[in-house]
Formats: C-alpha cells, sequence, structure tokens
C-alpha cells in the first residue's frame, strides 16, 4: 500500500453531520472542489457501489468498503490499482474531528500515484476543510 495525504480539521458539527455529507453523494461537488458529478447506486451501505467522475479525468466506478458510526472507506477501481480513501470521525463530546486518508494499492500504484498523487495531497486539506463548513450547516 502507498500513502498518499492526510488531512484532519475540527468542528462544532456532531459525527452524524459528517455521515449526512458523505450519504448525500450528489451533493459532493459542492465541497469537493475536484469532483465533477458522483451517483450512488442505492443506499448509502456497506457494500453499496456507485459511479464518480473527477474533474479532468474519467468515470470511474466506486465501492463502500467499510462503514461503521466512526469510519467510512471507500475504495475506486482504476486499471492495475484502487484509490483507498479512509474517513473517520472522532468526537470528544463538544468537538469532532474529522480525518481523510488517500492511500493506493495495486501493482501499478507507483505509476498512478505519480500521475495523480500530487494533486491529491495538494487539495486534501481544502477538501476537508470545506466539508467540515458543509457539515457545520446539517441540522441532525
Amino acid at each position: 500500500m502507498t500513502f498518499i495525504a492526510e488531512a484532519s480539521a475540527t468542528s462544532t458539527a456532531a459525527p452524524a453531520a459528517f455521515f449526512v455529507k458523505w450519504a448525500d453523494m450528489a451533493t459532493w461537488p459542492e465541497w469537493n472542489q475536484d469532483t465533477e458529478w458522483v451517483i450512488l447506486d442505492g443506499k448509502f451501505e456497506q457494500g453499496a457501489t456507485g459511479t464518480l467522475k473527477p474533474k479532468g479525468g474519467p468515470k470511474t466506478k466506486f465501492v463502500v468498503t467499510k462503514l461503521t458510526d466512526t469510519e467510512f472507506v471507500d475504495s475506486s477501481k482504476l486499471i492495475g490499482a484502487r484509490l483507498i480513501f479512509a474517513h473517520t470521525v472522532v468526537t470528544d463530546g463538544e468537538r469532532t474531528t474529522v480525518t481523510v486518508r488517500v492511500s493506493m494499492e495495486g501493482p501499478l500504484r507507483g505509476l498512478w500515484n505519480r500521475i495523480m498523487g500530487k494533486d491529491l495531497a495538494a487539495s486534501l486539506q481544502r477538501d476537508v476543510d470545506a466539508l467540515v463548513a458543509a457539515a457545520e450547516a446539517v441540522l441532525v
């Protein structure tokens, strides 16, 4: 596995607010500037599949590989690799810390990391900060 980047932010939003935003995939482009559109096939649950279109890139299939009350992991198919986004929330009861960690696995992960790794790393903190703002606007 190849680590690409990690970003965190602290928020006044409840953990559930982040899951509301993650589950509403059609609105991802509002807080993720690198995403053109996302379609989820069915309910937001472990094993769910969908398609996303990154700006400037080809559409790709993804699967929700893990979904708990503190973690959401999705994996996108690339030729010879998988791009993995692991999203976690931790709360102390008053504040929530959200962390997103991006990694790749598969035999062509090195090639894909050279193609897109730098851009993913450069935009991750901005997207996490925008996610926090979006989550803080959610009433749960």
